[in-house]
């Protein structure tokens, strides 16, 4: 049985939203709260999953009010749920993800990648109506929360991290999936890669991923370590693959995923190589194609269990 959504608290008001195991669909949030208010950051899928993560939420801080709302890139685990925020509560974003959102066509026309469709308890997305290029600090109270894109794509085009300086602690987004597998198929596989030297930078206490279980500052290293070979390795698969003629789904099947085997969602590496060879060939990627052959490799549907 999956364990319940906590909400912990990793310094003075400052909280993250952990939601096992972290597979399709199944992110984690946060938020800080300081000075009578909250900045939020991301929310979920679903209308039950966001209510129950803004129910936490609204005990621990006694009701105080989310003046802001941060969403650290377009898909809709991290979105969805943008449509139960309080309609004084502002919402902000990097430019592509607020033009990512106003365009989603998953909420209204799920493809049967994930069948039945999911209960998302959403009848339309809430676009960010704040939009920013580079880097915006947002305030809870007093208290800064650095909000800043690392300049090109990689998990998608407009990934945001949530940075609180004083307190070291870093939300990426889905920049990091701990025991995930990472998935890149709107992103770049070249920006992925680069942004694992920008995110160490950081040097943070305390990572709360998008996906998977929190990260200690300690641990940091060999997980950014551990997305490098990941990422390295859809690069290589796709050279190979490439050389022989073979489709991204034909290059998935002919390989072993080695040390990768054990995480969840396997099905990403299809739509990873489809970003790698769409990459390589300066076109966008197909994703109807790589989501029917993430359905191929899978042999059906995606898991989803929201």
């Amino acid at each position: 049985m999956t364990a319940e959504p906590q909400l912990q608290e990793l310094a003075p008001g400052v909280h993250a939203w952990i939601q096992p195991d972290g597979t399709w669909w199944i992110n984690n949030a946060g938020a800080v709260h300081s000075g009578g208010e909250v900045v939020l950051i991301d929310t979920c899928a679903t209308a039950r999953r966001t209510k129950l993560f803004l129910d936490a939420l609204d005990a621990a801080t006694g009701g105080a009010p989310i003046r802001l709302a941060v969403n650290t890139h377009l898909h809709g685990d991290h979105v969805y749920g943008n449509a139960l925020l309080p309609g004084s509560t502002t919402i902000v974003a990097h430019e592509h993800t607020r033009q990512g959102i106003l365009q989603d066509f998953i909420l209204a026309n799920t493809p049967p990648a994930w069948s039945p469709t999911p209960d998302w308890g959403v009848d339309a997305v809430r676009a960010p109506t704040i939009s920013f290029r580079d880097e915006i600090t947002l305030y809870a109270g007093a208290k800064p929360v650095v909000v800043r894109h690392p300049g090109y794509a990689a998990h998608t085009v407009g990934d945001a991290v949530a940075w609180l300086p004083e307190e070291r602690v870093l939300f990426t987004g889905d920049l990091v999936f701990h025991r995930v597998t990472p998935m890149i198929a709107m992103g770049s596989l070249d920006g992925a890669l680069r942004s694992l030297d920008w995110l160490a930078a950081f040097e943070p206490a305390v990572v709360v991923p998008g996906h998977g279980p929190l990260v200690a500052g300690a641990d940091f290293a060999g997980v950014l370590a551990a997305h490098r070979r990941y990422y390295e390795f859809v690069r290589d698969t796709a050279v190979i693959g490439r050389e022989k003629g073979w489709t991204p789904l034909e290059a998935a099947r002919e390989t072993g995923l080695g040390e990768f085997a054990g995480l969840p969602d396997a099905e990403r590496l299809v739509l990873n190589l489809h970003r790698a060879y769409a990459d390589a060939d300066g076109v966008d990627v197909n994703v109807a194609a790589a989501l029917g052959d993430a359905i191929a490799f899978n042999g059906g549907p995606l898991a989803c269990s929201v």
